[in-house]
């Protein structure tokens, strides 16, 4: 930990949520942040037990996100929260990151970044209006050999992209009874998760993850999109075909049903003189695969030199011990809580508002396509 942790605040995360407990332990790996205050739910009762339960003081462990801004703008200066992460479901996003920015601070958002492309659109101009930082948490571009995957593509050598292959598998809500419990409930629930179902929770990741290692826009894509699951008002299932900028093409799978599958990310990105190969449940490897040559495995570690910059700079152990999901989503607490302080590294980990607003084109995008039965649209 620095000497002077950059110090914020928590909306969301409370008992019984999964991915705000993923970014506190985040937040502590990174070694630059402290969490000093919250509002962990929207429940007042059960906000209290969360804030005792990780050890907040009971007058920084607010009833609701507006008293928790009101009450860490009243505080001094030196002691005050320098950043808000929003941890809830969806529809909470944007009035959340809307009050914060118009109350001076900076947001980190769990990713989709709203629940609707009109709700990104109003906290772009809440952005814009405030000049306010926002980032957005897609973890997976935190990890080394992803950075290493678009370092490579973008140098040149391996020649330009013509086609893509990525693929978000899961099995956790393939049956009726499955819908059931505070991660499964809100994720099918149209007022609480917005548009997307599977295509908004993890499309958008699989999204992100080609534009990142691409280097390029998704321009068009035509879609089919489905609740597989009888009695379900959002998708649990879907694929899209899709053109890149440069002229690749290429298919995304997002599926929550896919029986057997826990976490089944997955990219192929093959571009004229190679393939490159990454899987998010073997993240430490790097597949390329060049023409007439033998495969190579890339690997991180703090001594591995050949690797680009990028990758080496969110690389923290030696070569051999593994880095994984807690790690690539402390580089983006790292970097945001740097750029907070005004020492924003050149290329940092954390999405930008203009990646969060580019998920929520995609995701409307899909459903506009899925519902004119496949027709192309474009982004």
């Amino acid at each position: 930990m620095t000497r002077d942790p950059v110090r914020y605040a928590m909306i969301g995360g409370g008992e019984g949520a999964f991915i705000g407990p993923v970014h506190r332990i985040a937040a502590a790996i990174a070694g630059n942040c402290r969490l000093v205050a919250g509002a962990l739910s929207s429940d007042a009762e059960r906000a209290r037990r969360s804030g005792e339960a990780i050890g907040l003081p009971p007058e920084r462990s607010y009833a609701s996100y507006d008293e928790l801004l009101q009450g860490e703008r009243e505080r001094p200066a030196g002691e005050r929260a320098e950043f808000v992460a929003i941890v809830t479901p969806n529809h909470v996003h944007a009035p959340a990151m809307i009050a914060a920015l118009e109350a001076g601070f900076p947001v980190l958002c769990d990713k989709p970044l709203t629940d609707t492309l009109d709700a990104a659109r109003a906290v772009e101009e809440a952005a814009r209006r405030t000049g306010g930082l926002v980032g957005v948490t897609h973890t997976y571009t935190g990890y080394p050999m992803v950075r290493q995957a678009r370092a490579l593509v973008g140098s040149g050598e391996l020649g330009a992209v013509r086609r893509v292959a990525v693929k978000y598998t899961q099995g956790w809500l393939g049956k009726q009874e499955d819908a059931v419990g505070k991660q499964a409930e809100w994720r099918i629930d149209p007022a609480r998760s917005g548009l997307g179902g599977a295509f908004g929770d993890i499309g958008t990741h699989a999204f992100n993850l080609v534009e990142f290692i691409t280097g390029e826009r998704m321009s068009r894509l035509s879609a089919e999109i489905r609740a597989a699951v009888p009695g379900r008002s959002l998708d649990d299932d879907g694929a899209a075909m899709f053109h890149l900028e440069g002229g690749g093409r290429g298919t995304l799978v997002a599926s929550q049903i896919c029986t057997g599958d826990a976490n089944g990310l997955e990219i192929s990105v093959w571009c004229e003189e190679a393939g490159l190969h990454w899987r998010q449940e073997q993240p430490n490897s790097l597949r390329v695969a060049r023409r007439g040559r033998p495969e190579e495995i890339w690997t991180p570690g703090a001594d591995r030199t050949y690797l680009d910059e990028t990758a080496m700079a969110v690389t923290r152990t030696p070569s051999g011990h593994p880095e994984g999901y807690l790690e690539a989503f402390a580089n983006i607490y790292h970097d945001f809580a740097e750029a907070v302080r005004g020492r924003a590294p050149q290329r940092p980990v954390y999405a930008g508002l203009h990646d969060g607003i580019a998920g929520m084109r995609f995701i409307q995008a899909a459903y506009d396509s899925s519902a004119r039965g496949g027709e192309w649209v474009d982004l």
